[in-house]
C-alpha cells in the first residue's frame, strides 16, 4: 500500500515543481520584489509627507529624494543597466545623475522625466547639503507628488 502512494507524490511533487518553475520564469520574483520595494517606498513616502506636513521641508526633501534614488537603481536592474562603474581601480555605485542619464538614453523614459528628475536630484542635495533657503515647502510637496506620480508610471 505504501509503494502506490510514491508515485502519485513523485507526480503531484513534479507538478508543484514545474508550477513554481512556470511562475518563476513569468516573473514572479520580480513582480513580488517590486511589491515589497513598492510597500518600502510608501512607508517612506508617507514619512515624507507627514514630516512636510509638520513643516519639517529639509529632512523630507532628503527622504524623498533618496526614495527617487534607490527606484532609479531599481529601474536600472530591471533594464539590465549596469549600477556600478569603475573609479580608480574600485567599483562604486553610479551617482543618481548618471543612472537618470543613462535610463532616459536608453529610453526607459523620456527626456521631459530626465529633466524632471535631475531638478528633484538637485533639491535633494541642497536639502542634504544645508542650503536651505534655495528652496520652499511648496517645492518639495511638488517633489513629492511628482516621485509618487513618476514611480507610478515606471514601475519596478
Amino acid at each position: 500500500m505504501v509503494k502506490d502512494t510514491y508515485p502519485d507524490s513523485t507526480e503531484r511533487g513534479k507538478g508543484i515543481l514545474l508550477a513554481v518553475h512556470e511562475e518563476m520564469l513569468g516573473g514572479w520574483f520580480r513582480n513580488t520584489r517590486g511589491l515589497i520595494s513598492s510597500e518600502i517606498f510608501s512607508d517612506f513616502i508617507e514619512m515624507a509627507q507627514y514630516l512636510l506636513s509638520e513643516g519639517y521641508k529639509d529632512p523630507a526633501a532628503v527622504i524623498s529624494g533618496s526614495v527617487l534614488e534607490e527606484h532609479l537603481r531599481q529601474l536600472c536592474q530591471k533594464n539590465k543597466i549596469e549600477i556600478e562603474q569603475d573609479f580608480k581601480g574600485k567599483k562604486v555605485f553610479k551617482k543618481a545623475d548618471q543612472m537618470n542619464a543613462d535610463l532616459a538614453k536608453a529610453n526607459v523614459y523620456n527626456m521631459l522625466d530626465q529633466k524632471q528628475i535631475t531638478t528633484w536630484l538637485d533639491l535633494r542635495n541642497k536639502a542634504a547639503h544645508g542650503k536651505y533657503s534655495e528652496y520652499t515647502e511648496d517645492q518639495v510637496g511638488l517633489m513629492i507628488q511628482g516621485v509618487i506620480n513618476f514611480m507610478a508610471r515606471g514601475p519596478i
